[in-house]
């Protein structure tokens, strides 16, 4: 298997109101004319959005609630003070702040904000990485 991902799939409780999160609220587009599922073309990579029933039902796994799931999504910022802008974003957008940006121990600054469904992002700048204009991030400053 190559080191690689191609989609990441939130399950949502109301498509509608995660569509207008991200779209309205966020400037994403969505890229598909379906309406049963959203897809947003990302920098080499694909968000769905998909209610929770039909992604759990897909997986054959049970729903057991939108509890902490063990993930995070980050979100790398160009700069220390974008950090804030993309988290007042969100908010104004119905996000919720789970923790205000701040300075990291390993020398960057960060915070966290929940989508409507509780899915935890993190927005972060990381002096230590570069991101090129297409939004490719590259560890390290190379």
């Amino acid at each position: 298997m190559e080191q690689r991902l191609s989609l990441i799939t939130l399950g949502v409780e109301d498509l509608d109101r995660a569509r207008r999160f991200y779209e309205d609220g966020l400037g994403w587009t969505k890229g598909n004319p379906e309406d049963e599922v959203a897809f947003y073309q990302l920098n080499g990579l694909v968000l769905a959005l998909w209610t929770r029933p039909d992604l759990a039902q897909d997986a054959r796994v049970t729903d057991t609630g939108a509890s902490f799931s063990g993930i995070s999504i980050a979100f790398n910022t160009r700069s220390h003070d974008e950090v804030d802008e993309i988290l007042a974003q969100a908010e104004a957008a119905g996000g919720r702040i789970l923790k205000p940006g701040e300075e990291q121990p390993w020398g960057g600054y960060s915070g966290y904000f929940a989508d409507p469904d509780g899915h935890p992002w993190e927005v972060a700048w990381n002096p230590g990485w570069s991101i090129d204009e297409t939004g490719h991030t590259s560890l390290g400053s190379a």
